[in-house]
């Protein structure tokens, strides 16, 4: 049994991804929550040390694991035979590389649009940066499909931890109506209809905030899904 320690669903990426790779792929885990918006945070990581950031996972073994790359890694190697990665060598390569790129680049997109479930914002101006960093979504994912087995919609086919690392991005996508390819859009809302998504996200609007967060003077429309 995993136990899975999370911040927040509505806002936290990250802690959806964490989730979404015990639970997309049936591996037994237990959720527990950190105060990320109520000031506890520091203090409710503490048995947790070193790891200061979520999603943080304790192993089995009681072996506590930060950082989402090296989470996924632990969970592939701990269940081969659950399919996390693509089975063929150069789409696995690959979907790897698209991950660590996704961990580590699209600070324009991360910063100017804050993962939010709550609805589609209208009128949003997207910068110079967040359109690079569409422009390079486009470039990897189109990558991506040459590796396809055609076994499922996902970047690679069938479902992987790529998708798992992209489904925040297509929240994001979805959430701020950012303008990409039709495939692309077709692919963000069938990440973002998944059953599981749909279970984070009805989750989530349980929660209420005071004042909430990320906040902008712009009309909406609602969620597509």
């Amino acid at each position: 049994m995993y136990e899975l320690f999370i911040g927040d669903r509505l806002f936290s990426s990250w802690s959806m991804r964490g989730w979404l790779m015990l639970r997309k792929f049936d591996l037994p885990h237990q959720v527990h929550m950190i105060g990320l918006y109520s000031g506890t945070m520091a203090a409710d990581m503490e048995p947790l040390a070193p790891a200061k950031l979520v999603p943080t996972l304790r192993t089995s073994a009681g072996v506590v694991v930060g950082e989402s790359l090296a989470m996924a890694e632990t969970l592939a190697e701990e269940n081969p035979d659950a399919g996390l990665w693509p089975t063929d060598p150069a789409a696995r390569a690959t979907a790897r590389w698209l991950c660590a790129e996704m961990v580590g680049g699209f600070s324009a997109l991360r910063g100017e649009c804050p993962m939010q479930l709550r609805h589609v914002w209208q009128g949003f101006s997207v910068s110079d940066a967040v359109q690079k960093d569409l422009d390079r979504l486009a470039t990897l994912w189109a990558h991506a499909r040459r590796f396809s087995d055609g076994k499922g919609p996902g970047l690679f086919g069938s479902y992987s931890l790529a998708d798992v690392f992209y489904t925040p991005v297509a929240a994001r996508i979805i959430g701020y109506g950012l303008p990409v390819s039709d495939e692309d859009r077709a692919y963000c809302l069938t990440l973002l209809s998944d059953p599981a998504v749909k279970d984070w996200r009805a989750e989530a609007l349980k929660t209420t905030y005071d004042p909430m967060p990320y906040d902008l003077a712009l009309t909406h429309v609602s969620w597509p899904v």
